[in-house]
């Protein structure tokens, strides 16, 4: 008799529906609170833990093999191009589907519940301050190790382009260090396995405590902006990222088949960290190169949040209608502009894009105090955001591997099994 096993896309699904009938049933109950929350906190830790390892070996080892700093210039030329374009598309996309449905208009704010932005303020003020040469400036590190600890991803790829080139470059010598940091890689993603294998019970207690504190009440006040913003995500990935994908040849349903792990694992969690060492695997499973996969999917954690950038452009407008103000032309394209610098200059602070909304809205008119009306929902927004952030980055990786010429995938058999 065949043995029954679930596989842990499914365990994963199980346990994001367990989560949020337990945090339906707690709703308000601070001690289930505290007593989930420790389970999520450590599979939260757990992935931050084998991120950064996983980032430099694989980094090092895929630019050391590579060894040409033309090359790597070049991706790196190509990746950025990439990511500003569909940028900007996903802003256009937020900007004319809040024209289009309206989801501000009406709204009577006496109904909603403001929540304490304020640290949020404080963040945006200092980055504020900050110009584009000083996030320039700030990409090359003044200690490697203090990038890594802080977990500055911009630096710490810049650190590992150019020591995986240095290895390259030194011939013989630098086989050894090759083979070190090929086997911490290898080793890495094994680990990243077995911390997998946690994701069920680290999904169960996220989603719970998430509904437990906020509750599926949280969003009948705000229901026009939460579907405008999650049926404009649908569209976004299945028109445009859709279109994107049919161009290059690869299908973006086959692309969701195969993430389906690590989509509902983003989903749960609202963390695009939880899933990089496993989407740079699968994508390399998929035929993109290990050295395309690994240079421009972390890249693209911090210059390509499409999801973020549309969500941005929506909950701007949706603000705007709140208030009763009518953005001519002009001032929708100068809010296209300045998000779409704000979102890049900024990129990888927490709470991002409240960081960039705060720092953007001003530049228009938007009262900045809007957004303490729509903070209550952000972690249930910020779900659906991070799932377009993970296909967009995953589609990009493929994206720029056909551009090269250097896209290799498997059979069509092959890649069926990969999807099953």
């Amino acid at each position: 008799m065949k043995k029954f096993k679930l596989s842990l896309a499914s365990q994963i699904f199980i346990g994001l529906i367990l989560g949020i009938i337990v945090g339906a049933i707690f709703y308000g109950n601070e001690s289930a609170q505290s007593f989930l929350q420790p389970f999520g906190d450590i599979f939260l830790r757990m992935i931050k833990m084998i991120v950064v390892p996983i980032i430099v070996s694989s980094l090092i080892v895929a630019v050391a093999g590579v060894g040409d700093l033309k090359a790597v210039g070049k991706l790196g030329a190509k990746s950025l191009s990439y990511f500003v374009v569909v940028t900007m598309i996903a802003i256009a996309v937020g900007l004319i589907s809040a024209n289009i449905i309206q989801p501000g208009a009406g709204v009577n704010m006496n109904n909603l519940e403001q929540t304490d932005i304020s640290t949020y303020v404080d963040t945006a003020e200092t980055k504020q301050h900050e110009s584009f040469v000083d996030t320039l400036v700030h990409i090359v590190p003044s200690n490697p190790v203090k990038a890594m600890v802080e977990g500055d991803m911009l630096a710490i790829i810049f650190f590992s382009v150019l020591f995986g080139l240095s290895i390259a470059a030194i011939g013989e010598k630098g086989k050894p260090v090759f083979r070190f940091f090929q086997g911490v890689a290898e080793g890495m993603f094994y680990l990243t396995n077995m911390v997998m294998k946690f994701a069920p019970i680290g999904v169960f207690a996220l989603i719970g405590v998430t509904i437990s504190k906020f509750g599926l009440e949280s969003l009948i006040p705000l229901g026009k902006l939460a579907l405008s913003v999650y049926g404009t995500m649908i569209f976004f990935v299945i028109v445009i990222l859709g279109l994107i994908a049919k161009f290059v040849g690869f299908n973006i349903f086959t692309l969701i088949k195969l993430l389906k792990e690590e989509l509902i694992l983003a989903f749960s969690t609202a963390s695009s960290e939880a899933v990089l060492p496993k989407i740079m695997e699968k994508m390399e499973k998929a035929g993109c190169p290990k050295h395309i996969a690994t240079f421009v999917i972390p890249t693209g954690y911090s210059f390509n949040l499409d999801g973020s950038t549309l969500y941005q452009a929506l909950a701007a407008i949706f603000i705007a209608q709140m208030y009763g103000i009518d953005l001519s032309m002009y001032e929708q394209i100068t809010l296209m502009l300045v998000l779409m610098i704000t979102s890049k200059g900024i990129a990888g602070v927490p709470g991002v894009s409240f960081v960039v909304l705060l720092a953007t809205l001003g530049t228009v008119g938007i009262p900045i105090e809007g957004l303490a009306f729509i903070a209550g929902i952000d972690r249930i927004l910020d779900m659906g955001r991070t799932v377009v952030n993970v296909i967009g980055n995953s589609l990009a990786a493929i994206v720029i591997s056909k551009w090269e010429g250097q896209f290799n995938p498997p059979s069509k058999k092959e890649l069926e099994q990969q999807v099953s």
